[in-house]
């Protein structure tokens, strides 16, 4: 059969097409496995709550979601990778006030911008603090605590580490009290909380999760949370605020962030998918049950907006404690 101008144009026709089918492909978002980061190790709240989001990322977009777990330097290792990862959707960060506030101020030399080197999904939930003491601390209430630490200047108090929210808690206490204390960085708050159980440190500010086994059990004795209203996973726990210092409040957040450069539709989708997570009855639920407390829904917009109000928020909070790591 001969080649007619016809057949030749209809031929590339279909050359064209099966050449172009890649980038068709490409544009379906998504189409193959997303992987959310989490800067943390496993095991931990953060973790627990990328596991949940990855689950109902899987459900609704119908394509595998793992988690993969990247801790180290103050989640600043997993942060940079997803920084620095292509903006095409397919690798996010479950970011923290930790990774997009505190170590903005904390960190001479941060590897990443956490203004510009992210594009904002969606904020999830706030993790609440307690105040906890040795049960041998001879204190009941918080008006309690500030008379035996002023009686006792450089009362010492366990962190999960130098700059952790849980260091500068205590560092916001000791500025709206006028108490003089010292503190002891750890690896990480269970192994600060296990030396107050023990009466080696007699008190810290802890994140509530790790903290509700032991104060049900007495182990601990809880003074107080840090939020600016009682807490939905231990309603019978006063606040702070309510206790002797008006207007204290000390929330860290948990949100989902992509590469910057990440297109607005692709940004839009996830943040659409992420919203009926947040707004979704039993999975409020889940996220009182692991002692979070469920925010109300943002948008990438505002919480971009969050994230810059939050660093120059934090900022102030960082130096006033001191704390800088080089």
């Amino acid at each position: 059969m001969s080649l007619t101008r016809r057949n030749v144009l209809a031929g590339s026709g279909a050359l064209l097409l099966l050449a172009d089918l890649p980038a068709l492909a490409a544009g379906v978002y998504p189409n193959h496995a997303i992987k959310l980061i989490v800067p943390y190790p496993a095991g931990g709240t953060t973790d627990l709550l990328g596991r949940l989001v990855a689950d109902h990322l899987k459900s609704g977009l119908g394509v595998s979601v793992t988690v993969e777990n990247r801790p180290g330097v103050g989640t600043t290792l997993g942060a940079e990778l997803v920084a620095k990862s292509d903006p095409d959707g397919y690798t996010l960060l479950m970011a923290t006030s930790t990774t997009l506030a505190i170590n903005k101020a904390l960190y001479k030399e941060l590897p990443y911008d956490p203004v510009k080197d992210f594009a904002p999904i969606a904020l999830i939930a706030g993790v609440p603090f307690v105040l906890v003491v040795n049960p041998a601390i001879p204190v009941k209430s918080l008006t309690e605590f500030i008379a035996y630490a002023r009686s006792k200047p450089g009362l010492a108090y366990g962190s999960a580490g130098s700059g952790s929210p849980q260091h500068l808690g205590a560092e916001m206490l000791k500025a709206a009290s006028g108490i003089d204390i010292r503190h002891v960085p750890y690896r990480g708050s269970m192994p600060a909380l296990l030396d107050v159980v023990a009466g080696h440190i007699p008190f810290m500010v802890v994140d509530l999760r790790p903290a509700l086994q032991q104060i049900r059990e007495g182990k601990v004795r809880a003074l107080g949370v840090t939020t600016a209203k009682r807490v939905a996973a231990a309603p019978d726990l006063p606040t702070l605020a309510e206790s002797g210092l008006p207007g204290f409040d000390l929330v860290a957040w948990q949100g989902v962030v992509a590469p910057a450069g990440t297109p607005r539709g692709i940004i839009d989708q996830l943040a659409g998918q992420i919203g009926r997570l947040t707004t979704d009855p039993a999975t409020r639920a889940k996220l009182t049950s692991l002692a979070l407390e469920p925010l109300p829904a943002s948008t990438p917009d505002s919480f971009a907006a969050y994230i810059k109000a939050e660093v120059d928020r934090w900022a102030v909070i960082v130096q006033k404690s001191g704390a800088q790591i080089h």
